[in-house]
């Protein structure tokens, strides 16, 4: 203790600066937290949170025994998987690609190309696919019957919302979510790629023995960080494409949380479901985090 005491002495300067940035987390961040408890207890507005009478494990157990537990269990997982499947290696692959073009004028116009649907808000998104989609007037859908085909209500049917959800995604964000890979390949010694050409080795060759291992740290971290949040399917999103014929589909734990929270007041209800969500991906977080560090020697932590 007396040693910690006379390190924030001697840099007390920074230890000063790190104090704004400490206070927001404890004010934001943890103090909050103690609301919820509602999830353990029966929560009524007129006496408060405090105030409210204990009920231990029972929204839980509601839950669990509810018929619709395994339907946003398999759609949010789902989603998310699927996300992560072709959300994950494609912004890999497109900075391996970036990373080999050497016309730079025509690498910048594809990294504009693919960076600009990153600020496109959700909202517009949701619209285009609801025009371009569209049954009686979308663009793919004059294509289809150009072809001989019949007109498809895409956001009308479950069998679609998954792929639409994530295909938008992708989209949307390889062109960003390929920065950090850029930002990881930019540090690889240019020396052992001109020893490389200098041995006779091909482009492949080089981005399979060379940018790929370099990039590896950084692959396992995202990794990590997404299969930590595996749970947690954006609401925006899928509020927005959600309607009542793909309901069956894309009802997940997020729109369950505020339609039973917000719409319905259940307010104990919902922060059991939400803190149940929560728990899940820390436990993946963790899990995944100690085999990776097994396994690679690459963690968070």
């Amino acid at each position: 203790m007396k040693l910690f005491l006379r390190k924030i002495r001697v840099h007390y300067q920074l230890y000063l600066l790190f104090l704004p940035t400490l206070a927001y987390f404890v004010i934001f961040q943890y103090i909050p937290m103690y609301g919820v408890q509602i999830a353990f207890k029966d929560f009524l507005a007129t006496r408060g949170i405090i105030g409210s009478p204990w009920v231990g494990l029972e929204h839980f157990e509601r839950f669990f025994n509810s018929f619709q537990f395994w339907t946003l269990i398999k759609n949010t997982l789902g989603l998310s998987l699927y996300g992560l499947a072709l959300g994950f290696p494609i912004p890999i692959l497109l900075a391996l690609l970036l990373n080999q073009l050497s016309s730079r004028r025509f690498k910048r116009f594809v990294q504009t190309v693919t960076y600009a649907p990153h600020f496109v808000s959700t909202v517009v998104i949701v619209g285009m696919l609801t025009i371009f989609l569209s049954p009686g007037s979308g663009l793919i859908n004059h294509l289809i019957v150009g072809l001989g085909g019949d007109p498809v209500f895409f956001l009308g049917s479950p069998e679609w919302f998954k792929t639409l959800h994530v295909l938008s995604g992708v989209w949307q964000g390889a062109g960003w979510g390929a920065i950090i890979y850029l930002a990881a390949l930019a540090g690889v010694d240019p020396g052992l790629h001109e020893a490389a050409i200098i041995d006779g080795a091909t482009k492949l060759q080089r981005i399979r023995y060379i940018d790929i291992p370099s990039i590896l740290p950084t692959i396992i971290i995202v990794l990590i960080l997404q299969l930590g949040s595996i749970m947690t399917v954006g609401f925006e999103k899928t509020f927005l494409m959600q309607n009542s014929l793909n309901l069956d589909s894309s009802e997940v734990i997020s729109t369950y949380v505020y339609k039973t929270g917000l719409l319905g007041t259940q307010y104990s209800f919902s922060a059991a479901v939400g803190l149940f969500d929560s728990i899940v991906n820390f436990i993946l977080l963790v899990t995944v985090n100690r085999i990776a560090k097994k396994q690679t020697e690459t963690s968070l932590w």
